[in-house]
């Protein structure tokens, strides 16, 4: 949410905005802003006046009284009285107010960094830069969800019967790399000066409003039924939600934290769920990384974060780019995003496996996270970015270290996490 002064004083820029973002039907929105807030406003002030008017005659009635002045005394009750009913009305008109107003600034999506690239959707995304030569090799390579059966690996047949579509039961030597990838990338933090952590797997819908817009939440959220508890998506709306409410010591900045948990994603939209394979599916696990930090220094840590994603990826051998969020591919509350994509060498061509984002003060803002400078309190800008979700991680390790024999070789760095295993091979 951005701060309602930026609609007062530059209504354009924000329409501007909007309109960068193809969502022109929201540019209303900002006219019944301004329209709403300058009728909370006068509110207000004559709910300022009313108090002020109330207390000084409620000021004269005991002198009144003590002097023997009863029936004056009695006349000042009423006026009092008159203006509790008034000021009872004018504040359920502020109250009413607020709420217009309020509902209108969360469908406002943030202001965009202007480095962020013009376009309607993710097929006008931008590649940036290149990490690892994408190689092809000269024998076939199988679909990731033949390569895992052969290797005795999966069994989605089982979890449609006790789960449905986008569900899937991970085994033997297979279920091990996914955990030691997990295992590998929370070491790989905790190595890079990251608090490791384990966030609850249920948020409130206060926390949940918090941390994402309208749209992500239905189209993403599992609500428990009969219990103010959504299931997370990602473990960042849980750590976010963290420090709601909470005034931050400045010296306690950059508070720097990586995350491990399950995810749960009704995946509704175009994409659609994979019954085959492992790509997109209702149920994964993730290890994250977010940071809180002062204004002026969030756009260098979201270069240093998204960074380490690639590292991490290149690390098992998975050549990687990084592709620019164009304007219509930006979430509302974040100025700047990007996506970390592997190279698929069967597909021959690049999928997402990490998102990157920069929220300036739009989560903060919504959860009252603050912190005190000498100025007074402001709000902190908050990060976030994928270290691995897995499977989907794993099939980039998968097809970039599968071997013509139908084995699959170990990344060194995961070795360790797999009992010096340095192969999975097809089980006959």
């Amino acid at each position: 949410m951005i701060d309602i002064k930026l609609i007062r004083e530059n209504p354009e820029m924000v329409k501007e905005n909007i309109k960068k973002k193809f969502q022109d039907s929201k540019l209303i929105l900002v006219d019944e802003i301004i329209d709403f807030d300058k009728k909370n406003r006068e509110a207000t002030l004559k709910g300022d006046t009313l108090r002020s008017n109330r207390n000084s005659l409620s000021s004269q009635i005991g002198m009144l009284i003590k002097n023997g002045k009863k029936e004056e005394a009695e006349e000042i009750k009423k006026q009092v009285q008159e203006i509790n009913k008034e000021l009872e009305e004018n504040e359920k008109l502020e109250e009413k107010y607020s709420e217009e107003i309020k509902s209108r600034m969360m469908k406002i999506p943030n202001i965009m960094d202007p480095s962020v690239p013009i376009g309607k959707d993710d097929s006008e995304n931008v590649e940036i830069e290149r990490f690892g030569e994408p190689k092809v090799p000269d024998y076939e390579i199988p679909h990731h969800a033949d390569i895992i059966e052969a290797l005795g690996g999966l069994d989605k047949e089982s979890a449609g019967r006790t789960s449905g579509v986008g569900f899937y039961y991970l085994l033997g030597d297979v279920a091990r790399l996914h955990e030691a990838v997990l295992a590998y990338a929370r070491d790989y933090m905790i190595n890079n000066g990251f608090t490791y952590a384990i966030p609850p797997f249920m948020i409130r819908s206060d926390v949940v409003t918090g941390v994402m817009s309208f749209e992500e939440m239905d189209a993403m959220m599992y609500k428990i039924e009969n219990e103010d508890l959504y299931l997370i998506g990602t473990s960042e709306h849980s750590m976010i939600g963290k420090f709601k409410d909470q005034l931050i010591k400045k010296e306690e900045l950059p508070i720097k934290m990586t995350s491990y948990s399950p995810c749960f994603r009704k995946e509704i939209g175009s994409h659609g769920l994979e019954e085959r394979g492992l790509y997109r599916l209702h149920q994964f696990e993730k290890q994250e990384m977010i940071i809180l930090c002062e204004p002026e220094d969030s756009m260098n840590y979201y270069n240093k974060m998204w960074k380490l994603t690639v590292d991490f990826f290149r690390s098992m051998n998975v050549p990687v780019r990084q592709l620019e969020c164009c304007s219509g591919d930006l979430a509302d509350l974040k100025v700047k995003s990007c996506d970390v994509e592997a190279w698929s060498p069967r597909q021959q061509k690049y999928f997402e496996v990490g998102s990157c984002s920069n929220l300036s003060d739009a989560q903060a803002r919504r959860l009252g996270i603050r912190t005190k400078g000498e100025k007074g309190n402001y709000y902190v800008h908050t990060l976030n970015n994928t270290v691995v979700a897995s499977p989907r991680g794993l099939i980039a390790i998968i097809e970039n270290n599968y071997n013509e024999d139908g084995s699959v070789t170990v990344p060194e760095i995961l070795r360790p996490y797999m009992g010096g295993l340095e192969k999975i091979t097809p089980k006959k």
